[in-house]
């Protein structure tokens, strides 16, 4: 995992919990706008959220921040 898709997820995970709570689920398209703008580090995210970890489409932020944080 590339640190920029690192500390764009850990960023996002830590707005979310913040706003919405520790039970707030995401999707690796919560790292993204609507428009595909960078489309590489969309594509490093779905392998490894789908590829590698085979994760749900609806992670908790809390369990996703966590298995970032540790790679």
């Amino acid at each position: 995992m590339t640190p920029r898709l690192r500390n764009k997820i850990i960023e996002v995970c830590n707005h979310k919990i913040k706003q919405k709570g520790d039970q707030v689920g995401i999707s690796f398209y919560a790292f993204f706008k609507n428009q595909n703008d960078t489309p590489e580090l969309l594509l490093e995210a779905a392998t490894w959220w789908i590829k590698t970890h085979h994760l749900n489409h609806f992670e908790k932020a809390v369990k996703i921040k966590k298995l970032v944080e540790h790679v």
